[in-house]
């Protein structure tokens, strides 16, 4: 008896833990992977984001989504893969994608797409993105995209 009462306190202590945290991590990572095809042009988008008529490729990534929506990304090298301007960014701002797998009212799935505002790129493919962005409820498998102006995706979470 005594066994499961302290069982029960513990429990409880650390759910009032995780209820009082607002900013835990809902997603961290260290790298970001470049359009390629298939996923170039309008034919396969991923989860309604459309890629570029042409590839991409990336030097570097970091960032974090916080669950109080706190976006954070740092890209270095984010270049065209092909063409004239191979190696460049012909781009002058960037903007984030957070996409999550949510619910509507009535509990059928859907997919959120939550887009940043524009942040300043160099010629060579940096840039830094950093907003707070309103988080649907779920927010389950979050996909950060760095997308063009118009929302072409040019990079995303993963390799």
């Amino acid at each position: 008896m005594k066994k499961s009462v302290v069982l029960i306190a513990t429990l409880a202590s650390i759910g009032a833990v995780w209820a009082i945290s607002p900013q835990e991590d809902v997603l961290d990572f260290r790298n970001m992977v470049g359009v390629v095809a298939p996923y170039t042009g309008t034919t396969n988008p991923i989860r309604g984001v459309v890629g570029p008529p042409g590839p991409w490729t990336i030097e570097d990534a970091k960032g974090e989504l916080r669950s109080d929506g706190q976006l954070r990304v740092t890209v270095r090298g984010l270049v065209l893969g092909a063409g004239p301007l191979t190696g460049q960014n012909p781009l002058p701002v960037f903007r984030a994608i957070v996409s999550c797998q949510s619910s509507d009212s009535t509990g059928a799935p859907t997919v959120a797409n939550i887009q940043t505002n524009d942040f300043p790129a160099t010629p060579a493919g940096d840039a830094h993105i950093e907003e707070v962005l309103t988080l649907p409820s779920p927010c389950i498998a979050p996909i950060v995209f760095v997308t063009s102006a118009n929302g072409l995706w040019l990079a995303i979470t993963g390799r």
